[in-house]
This record gives structure tokens, C-alpha cells and sequence, in this order.
């Protein structure tokens, strides 16, 4: 009996894209092919830091940016102090073997731009304006390392932290965010979300400054908030930048005991000092804020 090879041949040709789609969609429950968990992962920004420390095998880390060892900015300083830094030049990382690369989206654009252009898996992680882009982006990241459930325990602890401190404040107060030199953020930033949700009502609408900028001390002194959210070492003039926190007339204005105080190294980044930071504002709230 002859047996025809052309359905033989179909078989052989169906077989070679129906087994990997069924594998694919068992496996991932979608059609896109997951990529290989990266083994030499190099972070060119603070904030990526932070994610990569939280999200990452220490094995997996090939190195940080120089300021992930800086105490006053980097939540997780010390455990960044027993990996490399890179110094953020990209031929350094091009030639060090990194098979995925964090960079951030502001002020690397170049050595992003000229990463990919070689060849390398380059993520982008922008500064978090909102908590549910925070969720997608560590998602996202965790994904991408491995470690999908790390991302997950890293928003368990946000949402918990958030669950804690909803509507903590007694009255429905107004509170600037004050930085150096008078800046004031945008009023579509996280820090005013997690403010909100606590009960507070942002300032920047009554100062005309919904997108945010520099805030005079005239304005300020005509307009004062019930209470200012500023950095933990505010107190103190130590150059020009932060003279206006002990500015005489913003002292009798807007008095220290109405001012919240949280650090730095916990409101630069969103990530796994979100919490921390939260729970840092809520005992501010506890101890200030009648």
C-alpha cells in the first residue's frame, strides 16, 4: 500500500508551531514567549536601585549606580554597600557583559539610547506619578528579573501600608509639600496621592501651582498651608537652597511643630521604601497634625 508524505509533511510543519504555542499559552497564558531570566543585570539609576535590590537575586546584580551607596538618598544603602557601582558611563557597561540594563528616563536618554543601539536589553523606569503605576512598573520589573512574586509581596506591603493610614487625618487640613529653594511638585505626583487618601488636601491649587514650580515667599506668606511636608534635615540653614525652611517670617507663618518631617532617602524613589515612607508620614499625622 503507498502511503501519500504530503499529510505526513503537514503534520511535521503544524508540529513545529502548534507545540510551542500550546506550550506557550499552558505556561504564560498568553502568546508572547517569555524572555530568558537575565543573569548580569545592570542598574544606571537610584530608583531602578531600589527595585533591582528589592526585586533581584543578589547573583543577578552585576552593579548599581555610585549613589546606591549613599546613605542620605538610597533607602537600601547598605545592602547596596557589598555590590559594584558603576559610575553610569555607558562603554563601561557596553563591555561588562550585561544582558539587561535599568536606566532612568530623565538625563540617560544618551547612554540608553546608544545601549540599545549595540544591541543591549535597556528597561526604562520612569519616577512614579501615581501608585497604580508604581504597581504596574514593579510588576513589570519582577516579571522581567524572575521573581514575579517578589513584585507582588513588595505591593502587598504598599496596599497594607495604605489600608493603615486611610483618612488618619482628623480634619480635612491643607498640606504643601515644600522643597529646596521654594520648589513646590506637581499636584499629580504619588507624594499628593498618599497625602489625599490620608485625609489631607493639597495646597498647590491655592497657590496657582497644579503643575508645580517655585513657590515665593510672598505667595507663601499670603496663602499659608495648615501644614508643610519637608525634608527631615530642614531644620537647619545649611546653604542657600535651604535657607527659606528657617526663613524668620515662614517660622512664624508655618511654625516647626506644623511641619512634617520625613527623610529624604524615603520620598526620592517609589519602591520598597513606599512603605516605610507611609508609615513614616502617619506617625508625623499621630504627632502633629490636630
Amino acid at each position: 500500500m503507498k502511503v501519500s508524505v504530503v499529510p505526513q509533511l503537514h503534520l511535521r510543519l503544524l508540529s513545529r508551531w502548534i507545540v510551542p504555542l500550546v506550550l506557550t499559552l499552558w505556561l504564560g497564558g498568553g502568546l508572547a514567549v517569555a524572555q530568558p531570566k537575565p543573569q548580569r543585570v545592570v542598574s544606571l539609576n537610584l530608583c531602578a536601585d531600589q527595585l533591582l535590590l528589592a526585586l533581584a537575586d543578589r547573583e543577578q546584580i552585576a552593579s548599581l549606580s555610585f549613589l546606591s551607596r549613599d546613605p542620605s538618598l538610597s533607602f537600601l544603602a547598605e545592602e547596596a554597600a557589598a555590590l559594584p557601582v558603576n559610575e553610569g558611563r555607558a562603554e563601561a557597561v557596553l563591555f561588562g557583559g550585561a544582558d539587561l540594563v535599568l536606566a532612568g528616563t530623565y538625563g540617560q536618554q544618551h547612554q540608553a539610547a546608544l545601549l540599545q543601539a549595540q544591541g543591549l536589553d535597556v528597561l526604562r523606569l520612569g519616577p512614579w506619578t501615581r501608585l497604580e503605576q508604581g504597581r504596574e512598573q514593579i510588576r513589570a520589573l519582577a516579571r522581567r528579573l524572575g521573581h514575579p512574586e517578589r513584585g507582588e509581596a513588595l505591593i502587598a506591603r504598599i496596599d497594607a501600608a495604605l489600608a493603615r493610614t486611610k483618612d488618619i487625618v482628623p480634619s480635612r487640613s491643607s498640606i504643601l509639600i515644600y522643597d529646596r529653594r521654594g520648589w513646590v511638585p506637581s499636584l499629580d505626583s504619588m507624594q499628593n496621592e498618599i497625602l489625599a487618601h490620608m485625609g489631607f488636601v493639597p495646597h498647590q491649587k491655592a497657590l496657582g501651582l497644579m503643575q508645580g514650580g517655585t513657590v515665593s515667599m510672598e505667595a507663601l506668606l499670603t496663602s499659608p498651608p495648615d501644614y508643610m511636608l519637608v525634608d527631615e534635615g530642614s531644620s537647619q540653614a545649611v546653604d542657600q537652597g535651604s535657607a527659606l525652611f528657617v526663613h524668620p517670617a515662614l517660622v512664624k507663618t508655618v511654625p516647626l511643630e506644623r511641619r512634617l518631617k520625613v527623610p529624604a532617602r524615603l520620598t526620592i524613589c517609589g519602591g520598597p521604601s513606599t512603605p516605610a515612607m507611609i508609615e513614616a508620614l502617619a506617625a508625623e499625622v499621630a504627632l502633629k497634625v490636630r
